[in-house]
């Protein structure tokens, strides 16, 4: 297994051990040695294209964001296996967000030419994927031990896999993913985004500090309720199975032996605050099923009061509250008018939070 990453030093180290671990934050703190590992420097677009041009399976775990600047190396690996005829290539982009796989095939196909992207649609697939696993901000001094929450989920679709793959233990293959990735989004997502932002209201500094104050809880499996119906009437999940499903999360969020920072959660709020993200996308949907998501609303509402300095998406915001105000805030990041009825609602709920920490 390759790792590509810009870390020099974390490059270094991978390439000399060859191995790192893995500690699963439960009770047994049981520990997992990954072994047979190397890595390459992910600005060298040469070692880059080399490793592609002889992968078996390519993933990412970068950011959707950070997409855009890994696809260059990726599409000359695709060059690479298209001239020397290699076996096709599946490309997985494990990341939080709809569609993550369609977004690196467009970064992608953005570098090859017409001709070598009518050669690729042959030989290369991006099936989307759906990925849950809690990995906190590591505190560890030996940069190649990580630690995980026990829980993982990882579900891609076969429909858009080459007949034949070789399948990966662990991998749940579905038919129709949409179900999968909206369940996901709209409740791991949206459930630890309510958690950090209504958390931040209050002064906490950890998720788990956060769902240990049971009226916040509340709020949060408000949100969750809210969500949970649309997907519940949307595709068809069992209602009873899908609840269970909402406090798996919420006990997960509780786990006491992770140690989740609030500001690493609720981190780029304009990007969750974007219309197919986790809190506006389920939103709309309630609307649509005349359902008034209000606690999505006051979770948008807070995330607008989320201010950290050190974040460029939360100093943006800041910004523009300050010269434009909520209404036009939310209206310029959410693309919905402002006199949009989810606008109106969150926009009612910022005043309402700006009125108590008035008093």
């Amino acid at each position: 297994m390759t790792f590509s990453d810009i870390n020099k030093a974390l490059v270094d180290a991978l390439r000399e051990r060859g191995e790192y671990t893995v500690t699963l934050a439960d009770d047994e703190q049981g520990r997992i040695q990954v072994t047979g590992v190397t890595a390459i420097d992910g600005t060298d677009l040469g070692a880059v294209a080399s490793a592609v041009a002889e992968a078996e399976l390519v993933t990412t775990a970068v950011g959707v964001n950070i997409l855009k600047h890994i696809a260059p190396g990726i599409a000359r690996g695709i060059e690479r296996r298209i001239a020397a005829g290699a076996a096709p290539l599946h490309l997985i982009a494990c990341e939080n967000a709809i569609g993550g796989s369609a977004q690196l095939k467009e970064h992608v196909y953005g570098h090859l030419n017409e001709e070598t992207r009518a050669k690729a649609d042959a030989a290369c697939a991006f099936p989307n994927a759906a990925v849950d696993r809690i990995v906190p901000i590591q505190h560890s001094e030996d940069p190649l031990s990580v630690t995980v929450e026990p829980f993982y989920e990882w579900a891609v679709d076969e429909s858009a896999m080459f007949p034949g793959f070789k399948r990966v233990e662990g991998v749940h293959y579905v038919g129709d993913l949409t179900p999968y990735i909206e369940r996901k989004l709209f409740t791991v997502n949206t459930g630890h985004a309510s958690a950090a932002y209504l958390g931040n209201l209050k002064g906490y500094e950890t998720i788990q500090q956060a769902m240990a104050d049971e009226a916040l809880v509340g709020e949060v499996r408000a949100a969750l309720d809210e969500t949970g119906a649309v997907v519940v009437r949307k595709h068809g999940f069992e209602p009873e199975a899908h609840r269970r499903y909402i406090d798996t999360i919420l006990g997960r969020f509780r786990n006491p032996h992770l140690t989740d920072e609030i500001a690493r959660v609720g981190r780029s709020p304009i990007r969750k605050l974007s219309p197919n993200d986790r809190l506006v996308s389920p939103a709309l949907q309630a609307l649509e099923q005349g359902e008034e998501p209000a606690a999505l609303a006051k979770v948008m509402a807070a995330a607008l009061r989320f201010d950290y300095p050190d974040d460029p998406e939360s100093a943006e915001l800041q910004r523009s509250l300050k010269e434009a105000g909520a209404g036009a805030t939310l209206a310029k990041y959410t693309s919905l008018p402002q006199a949009h009825p989810l606008l109106l609602l969150a926009v009612k709920q910022f005043e309402a939070l700006a009125a108590g920490t008035q008093r």
